[in-house]
């Protein structure tokens, strides 16, 4: 009986193993506002605000494209050997653009959970504002 425990528990830990490194593959995590901007200052990431161009951004944006004008508008997108910093408003659009990017190549992707409300919380500065 002892040894079916120990065969089930080694089971469920290659699982989880797996499962992790899976995941891991695909290169897309969600990050914190203060881990996002350790991401965003790292040397080669290209900062990608996926909403409307007059909504608000975070300081450091590279671009603004539409999460449904990714696909349409490749060419104004960096090399897929690109880190990508990646974000929206509340975290939603954001969380449509990862399998874009994903599908156009992209295999280091940061998300910034919850968007800019997260980011403000955080007591972090948004620059501009709906027009």
């Amino acid at each position: 009986m002892h040894s079916a425990r120990v065969i089930v528990a080694a089971g469920l830990i290659l699982f989880t193993v797996a499962c992790s490194e899976k995941k891991q593959q695909t290169g897309h995590r969600l990050v914190s506002p203060a881990e996002f901007a350790q991401v965003m200052a790292e040397p080669g990431t290209v900062t990608l605000n996926v909403l409307e161009a007059n909504a608000p951004y975070i300081a450091g944006t590279d671009l603004k494209i539409r999460v449904d004008q990714l696909s349409a508008r490749r060419a104004d997108l960096p090399p897929t050997s690109t880190k990508l910093a990646v974000y929206c408003w509340s975290g939603h659009t954001s969380s449509l653009a990862v399998p874009v990017l994903e599908q156009l190549g992209y295999t280091n992707i940061a998300e910034l959970e919850g968007g800019m409300q997260a980011w403000s919380a955080d007591g972090r500065k948004l620059v501009g504002g709906f027009s």
